[in-house]
């Protein structure tokens, strides 16, 4: 498949992130890449679901995790055969596409069996076994096709049956007695000069006659095959070839291999694998939802590079990239966070500088690149910067968000303080989201040398509905502590109202005594003037898990 290049924000997408995947991914379709996509590892938060929908943009691609797929691998440059297609017709495509087999499908494209050449050998093998009666599966039309035969007279010639096959070469006599033992079959005689057989042929009423080497029928024996409906074609050639040529008039799907199972794209490699190793071909057909073969997936395939290639965007830290992340190759990193874990073995693209927001550097993009921002993008851009500032009031905003904003704001038309408050409102209420929503909805996972931890931040009007609801939040907040072995597990709720937040933290009991934040109530801790998780709060916090002693 054609390689895509997905844009992925952190894996719990907050505003900044989102808009800043989808601006992105636009500049580089307005630059001419069409392999660009904006995707998202999480669900959108209510603040980032209303800018979506509020500004009519539509979502970044779901994608929650990126397992090594049979989408990421597949070749879609797949040809197929009909199944009433003949083996004839089938094998030639095999050898003038070069491939080592071919899907074989029904009318509707759905998949049906795979030929290839050992399935191919097996059958016909099978089919003219010396030892065994001959006993093939055709059609007259498809016989007429396979070997470019002369029709004489045609009756039902798209009917397929299955039919045992005569030579006449015995003596009229001989030939005659057998004819009379097939009588009950569909028989199909193959013969050359031999007008007496011809009208034992006729009048015995065979399914087909097949006259070889360009002899000719009488015209009183052809009207009689006419009155008694029996097919007459002239093979050109011989009646030994004229006999393998009608094995290869067989339909494929009678010479195809029915016990090769079909894989679809959303499938794991890991799933996969043993599949493909158990395939006498190395290969497999790869189908859509409604079984439509859309590719092929080898053995070989799995030693390429995968189509699918990384750009982040507000993270650069691996426990906050999405799951699996590590499979592929990335090929930027825009961020304006400290550096964290990540590290690559090949040279990359890497922006990060000390801004407010991500949202800050794609428009910088766009002004390098002198590309205009289409006005819903820079609608997105805009509120992603309103969004990680708190509207320009936290401690992370600089001159350039400053800047960034009022020209964002003369292209939209859109009120800085207008439009974010209204954001600001979007995301400020709890009420309908319970504990594991909350905690999630933009949580981020730190490593340091003497352990790791979580902090979620989510902003309100007040803190009292928080509150409220302490001790549900705690439980969660444990649960995910243990679920990490992490120190501690956090939720940084900002007032934008009063610009100062307070932190519930559910923490190891041997931690606790390290934090040096004034105490408001157990396991809530008051931050005065802290509104930037990553100005502020992270600086602090590590410095207290440096200080830890176990």
């Amino acid at each position: 498949m054609k390689k895509t290049v997905y844009i992925f924000g952190h894996k719990n997408p907050d505003t900044d992130s989102a808009v800043a995947a989808t601006a992105y991914a636009r500049l580089k379709e307005l630059q001419g890449y069409s392999e660009y996509k904006a995707a998202r590892a999480g669900h959108f938060n209510p603040q980032t679901d209303y800018i979506y929908r509020r500004f009519k943009v539509p979502f970044p691609k779901y994608l929650p995790e990126l397992s090594p797929k049979v989408a990421y691998y597949m070749k879609d440059d797949c040809i197929t055969v009909e199944e009433t297609c003949s083996t004839w017709f089938s094998i030639n495509k095999l050898n003038e596409t070069n491939r080592r087999a071919i899907p074989v499908v029904d009318k509707d494209g759905r998949y049906k069996s795979l030929l290839h050449y050992s399935a191919f050998a097996q059958n016909l093998l099978t089919v003219l076994n010396p030892e065994k009666k001959i006993n093939i599966t055709t059609s007259v039309f498809s016989i007429i096709k396979t070997m470019n035969a002369q029709p004489l007279v045609t009756v039902n010639e798209k009917e397929v049956f299955k039919a045992g096959i005569l030579v006449g070469g015995a003596t009229d006599e001989n030939f005659e007695k057998m004819l009379k033992e097939h009588a009950s079959e569909n028989t199909i005689v193959i013969t050359s000069d031999r007008e007496k057989i011809y009208e034992l042929c006729i009048k015995q009423k065979v399914k087909l006659l097949i006259i070889t080497t360009g002899f000719v029928l009488k015209k009183e024996l052809k009207e009689l095959a006419e009155k008694n409906k029996v097919n007459v074609i002239m093979s050109p050639y011989d009646t030994s070839a004229t006999v393998m040529m009608i094995a290869y008039s067989t339909p494929v799907i009678h010479m195809a291999d029915s016990e090769i199972p079909a894989v679809h794209p959303e499938d794991t490699i890991a799933k996969v694998r043993k599949l493909i190793q158990n395939s006498p071909i190395r290969r497999l057909p790869v189908v859509d939802a409604e079984k439509k073969v859309i590719g092929m997936i080898s053995e070989h395939d799995l030693t390429n590079e995968p189509n699918v290639q990384l750009v982040l965007v507000d993270h650069n830290e691996k426990t906050q990239a999405v799951d699996g992340f590590e499979h592929y190759k990335i090929q930027e990193v825009i961020d304006h966070h400290r550096l964290g874990t990540f590290g690559t073995t090949y040279p990359i693209t890497f922006i990060n500088k000390p801004v407010g927001s991500t949202a800050t550097l794609i428009t910088g993009l766009y002004q390098e690149a002198k590309i205009p921002i289409p006005k819903d993008i820079a609608s997105l851009l805009l509120c992603g910067i309103l969004s990680d500032t708190l509207i320009l009031q936290s401690a992370t905003t600089t001159d350039t968000d400053r800047e960034t904003a009022e020209y964002l704001s003369n292209i939209t038309d859109l009120d800085i303080q207008a439009l974010g408050k209204d954001i600001l409102q979007a995301g400020s209420s709890i009420k309908g989201r319970n504990a594991t929503q909350i905690i999630h909805q933009d949580m981020k996972e730190y490593n340091e040398d003497k352990g790791n931890f979580t902090v979620s931040q989510i902003e309100v009007s007040s803190l009292e509905e928080v509150l409220a609801r302490k001790e549900e939040l705690m439980q969660e907040l444990e649960i995910e502590r243990r679920g990490n072995k992490a120190l501690f597990s956090s939720l940084l709720v900002t007032d934008i109202t009063q610009l100062s937040s307070i932190l519930i933290i559910a923490c190891d009991s041997k931690f606790a005594p390290f934090i040096t934040f004034p105490k408001v109530e157990p396991n809530v801790y008051f931050l005065k003037d802290v509104v930037s998780r990553k100005k502020q709060l992270i600086p602090l916090i590590s410095e207290q898990v440096e200080n830890y002693e176990k």
